[in-house]
């Protein structure tokens, strides 16, 4: 056993040691999620047009019950080619209805029938909503963000201070933690990465997989110590690197005057915080202070040794996350519908954990 704290993906509970604090205070509810695969449905945003020509064919389709690896097996099997011909933008969960977009590379060949491929058994469903022809495979990461349509039932809460704490998110945002898929089921895959870099061969799928645990865990923890001090939404006076929003672009350490603290609150820019790699932090002074302080322990020294010796560079991560048109609609008294829109590389159980604890069949 490692001697990692609790996962960093776990339930957002600011009652035990080691656990995410919330930004917003104390939990307003407690609820169930998923109670059916309908209650939880994901719309890819893409990232891109197609170009209408080429051999990689692109197709936007519906799934239930079935995880994107899954879906891809079987495009392949219905497309008869290696798996490898797939590409998607990102991995979507099985306990859910999802829609998203795949490419096959089909060179010198036309595709099967499309109605071959949809797919209706035994809770799974897979149809094709659309396709288009493409240039290039769909690299993963390639789609402008998600879609989220949530519904909590069996939800236990005042509903005033639920309405009170959504406005709060609404406007204010959450903090924007790495989610629990990022870790695997009990945090998993931090201890496997511990053990890779303790000298565990891996295959080379799972070691790029361990590789963002760890990374995430280190994000996770400098991303708890701002909330806890209370300025992980408005950026410390001095050292603070900024990330643009809705890009990776980045600009710093410049200190926090009149005008920047404007872009701030108009949600131009974000405070940001490591994803570790080999190299100096870019942040200075009382930022970088408190990062280093924050993973000065024997398992977070492990890790960054491990992250380093990976060959990871040191990059950057906006801190805050805002919902994009953020609404919900009071189903009953115990049955709360969500529908907000993230960007990319973001996490819907976080904006759910800043109201409270939320249950997963």
């Amino acid at each position: 056993m490692s001697d990692l704290p609790p996962p960093s993906g776990g339930n957002n509970n600011d009652d035990g040691a080691g656990r995410l604090p919330r930004a917003s205070g104390p939990a307003v509810l407690a609820a169930r999620i998923r109670a059916t695969p309908e209650d939880f449905r994901v719309d890819e945003v893409p990232g891109f047009e197609p170009s209408g020509s080429g051999e990689h064919l692109l197709l936007d389709v519906e799934k239930r019950g079935m995880n994107t690896a899954f879906a891809a097996r079987h495009i392949a099997a219905w497309a008869g080619v290696p798996e490898s011909a797939i590409g998607y933008a990102g991995l979507k969960d099985r306990h859910a209805v999802t829609r998203q977009r795949f490419s096959v590379h089909l060179p010198k060949r036309s595709a099967p029938e499309l109605a071959t491929l949809e797919r209706d058994e035994a809770g799974e469903h897979l149809r094709v909503l659309g396709h288009a022809w493409h240039s290039r495979k769909l690299p993963r990461g390639a789609l402008a963000g998600n879609r989220f349509v949530l519904v909590l039932r069996e939800l236990q809460g005042d509903r005033a201070a639920i309405d009170r704490r959504l406005e709060v998110i609404a406007t204010r945002g959450v903090p924007n933690y790495f989610g629990e898929q990022r870790f695997g089921r009990g945090g998993d895959n931090l201890t496997h990465a511990l053990a890779m870099f303790a000298g565990r061969r891996v295959g080379r799928e799972q070691r790029g997989m361990l590789l963002s645990a760890a990374r995430s865990e280190m994000f996770n923890r400098v991303l708890a110590a701002r909330v806890q001090s209370g300025d992980w939404d408005t950026g410390m006076a001095e050292g603070e690197v900024w990330m643009l929003d809705g890009s990776r672009s980045v600009f710093g350490p410049e200190p926090l005057d009149e005008a920047l603290a404007a872009r701030v609150a108009a949600f131009d820019i974000h405070p940001t915080g490591p994803l570790w790699g080999r190299g100096d932090l870019r942040c200075t002074g009382p930022v970088a202070a408190l990062e280093q302080a924050t993973l000065a322990d024997g398992t977070a020294m492990r890790v960054r040794e491990g992250l380093e010796k990976a060959g990871l560079k040191q990059e950057r991560r906006a801190l805050r996350l805002r919902p994009a048109d953020l609404s919900w609609d009071w189903l009953s008294p115990d049955a709360l519908r969500l529908e907000f829109t993230l960007p990319a590389g973001t996490y819907a159980t976080v904006v759910l954990a800043e109201l409270g604890e939320i249950r997963v069949p």
